[in-house]
């Protein structure tokens, strides 16, 4: 066990939530259905992008003063 007490926090607002903008919601036409092809073609560039790491730049040891 923690030798911190616990503290019984009640984690409710001031105030309540304002409602969602009636912007969030969609008007007019349904966006059409991506294709099975378009789905298989996601799903693998979502996994080359998980698998590949980015290339990190490189550091400067001079400091943005000293470049300058």
């Amino acid at each position: 066990m923690s030798s911190t007490p616990q503290h019984d926090v009640d984690h409710t607002l001031a105030y309540p939530e304002p409602p969602a903008s009636p912007l969030w919601h969609r008007q007019g036409p349904k966006s059409r259905p991506i294709t099975p092809e378009q789905q298989r073609r996601n799903r693998e560039l979502l996994v080359l992008a998980q698998r590949t790491a980015r290339p990190r730049s490189p550091r400067t040891t001079e400091t943005l003063a000293e470049a300058s």
